[in-house]
């Protein structure tokens, strides 16, 4: 059933500014739970909520359908310094475990939670496949996106069904992991990272919204989603990809070291992990892939940049 009142966290963010107006055109009544709430922009009715000081205004959130929760620190804004993953988990675990217990304690609670998290749960794997069925691997990452699925166990205690939609890549026009690469690719300085053979596991931001849509009105979804392209491919062939789209070269490599060096312990953990990861629960739920194959997804994305 499609809800018709839906909370949204993080609707300023990337994947919040598309999902609010998609989410409206489809007839939805959307508020947006902002820290800074802003006039214009994307649609929806503001609500201010401090989740560093556990504020958030319960009365308002009485009888929405659904929430949809997407705010977070940017896992590339800065490096991993003790402070910065503080707020990382902060950002995520302590503003979802929030809402989570704000939610359940309503009288009419949502049907429905839908979190992100991310494939970062798995670790690097090589060429393992993975699936929702696979367990986690180690790392900052990986111990990030467990606590924060687990944040939203006091929704699920309530009966709220909770959905933990594991992003991969996001390959939006503005932002997401093209952000850092298309300035390189486009004066011909692109190449892949490290040895290049670790599998990246990415997701069209269309199909992103659209698999976020599907969570929210397919009541057989709960537990984790891989909201990811059913065709991983490698960071060797997606800088070759790139490429040619671009209609560049692509003869540099960044080597593993340099990319320690500059960033730290964030070049391990985002971009020389290796994730081949299956969207085996939202194929099995009947979703169907607007983009699965790399190529049309970025020719799509970048003639919208």
């Amino acid at each position: 059933m499609s809800p018709k009142r839906v909370l949204v966290t993080g609707a300023s963010g990337m994947i919040g500014s598309a999902l609010a107006p998609a989410l409206a055109a489809a007839g939805c009544a959307v508020l947006r739970l902002d820290r800074r709430p802003r006039p214009g922009g994307t649609p929806g009715a503001q609500l201010k909520w401090d989740p560093a000081a556990g504020v958030i205004a319960r009365e308002p959130l009485e009888g929405l359908d659904a929430a949809v929760h997407l705010a977070g620190a940017s896992l590339a804004g800065g490096r991993w310094t003790p402070a910065r993953r503080a707020l990382l988990v902060e950002s995520r675990v302590g503003s979802l475990r929030l809402l989570a217990r704000t939610l359940g304690a309503l009288e009419r609670p949502p049907r429905v939670l839908v979190s992100a998290s991310a494939v970062g749960i798995y670790g690097d794997r090589g060429d393992e496949l993975l699936s929702e069925a696979s367990g986690p691997g180690t790392g900052f990452l990986a111990e990030l996106a467990q606590a924060w699925e687990q944040a939203a166990e006091p929704a699920a205690r309530r009966g709220i069904r909770v959905v933990a939609m594991r992003f991969g890549l996001v390959l939006a026009p503005r932002g997401g992991v093209l952000a850092p690469l298309l300035p390189l690719f486009r004066l011909g300085l692109g190449g892949h990272a490290g040895t290049g053979r670790q599998w990246l596991s990415w997701i069209a931001l269309d199909d992103l919204i659209a698999a976020l849509r599907h969570a929210l009105a397919d009541e057989s979804l709960g537990g984790p989603v891989n909201a990811v392209a059913p065709g991983a491919v490698t960071n060797r062939e997606l800088a070759r990809v790139l490429a040619r789209v671009l209609g560049r070269p692509a003869w540099f490599a960044a080597p593993a070291w340099a990319l320690r060096l500059a960033l730290g312990r964030m070049a391990d953990e985002l971009l020389l992990a290796s994730q081949r990861v299956e969207p085996v629960r939202l194929l099995a739920s009947g979703f169907s892939f607007r983009f699965p194959a790399l190529e049309p997804a970025l020719r799509h994305v970048l003639a919208a940049a």
